[in-house]
């Protein structure tokens, strides 16, 4: 019985298929279209490779840091024997800008004065006379409780280093 029953629904599945079905008004329109004459596909249109810019004033003064003064420039001059230590292992503080930093405050211990760096990340760093900070070669020259002092290696413009004065103040935020 079941051998039937399959038998029937395949002979008539296979009846459905074969008879045309009033599909004709399909197949005439199909053969318009393939009758119809083919377009033409545009070429790829030619492009002008790509040229990087290459930046030529990698070594200048960056143009968002404030300018060095011509009073700065006098007072400490221009010196043959300035360069940056290049193999002097880096200190912490100077993976951030200088604009970055931020004095918070002071302790004291055993008569030695250090003063308290924010480095904008979150992370307060202890530092004193002695220690870099900043990307520029920053040396701190002198720390007292309401300033540090830093002298900054920069390149001249000309191939040589000048050293830059720079100063962080204590900042006080008002409650």
């Amino acid at each position: 019985m079941k051998k039937y029953f399959a038998l029937t629904t395949v002979l008539l599945a296979m009846a459905g298929c074969s008879m045309d079905g009033g599909h004709a008004d399909l197949r005439k329109k199909m053969t318009e279209v393939k009758l119809k004459p083919r377009g033409q596909i545009d070429p790829i249109p030619t492009f002008t490779p790509y040229s990087p810019y290459v930046y030529s004033a990698a070594a200048l003064r960056s143009p968002f840091l404030r300018p060095v003064l011509e009073a700065d420039q006098r007072l400490v001059g221009r010196k043959l024997d300035v360069a940056p230590d290049l193999n002097r292992k880096k200190e912490m503080l100077e993976s951030y800008p200088f604009d970055a930093l931020a004095m918070v405050g002071t302790l004291s211990r055993g008569g030695q004065l250090w003063a308290l760096v924010n480095d904008g990340d979150g992370g307060i760093h202890r530092i004193t006379i002695g220690n870099y900070m900043g990307k520029n070669h920053g040396r701190v020259v002198n720390a007292s409780s309401s300033q540090i002092d830093v002298l900054e290696i920069v390149p001249d413009g000309t191939g040589g280093w000048i050293e830059r004065p720079r100063a962080l103040t204590l900042e006080e935020k008002e409650n």
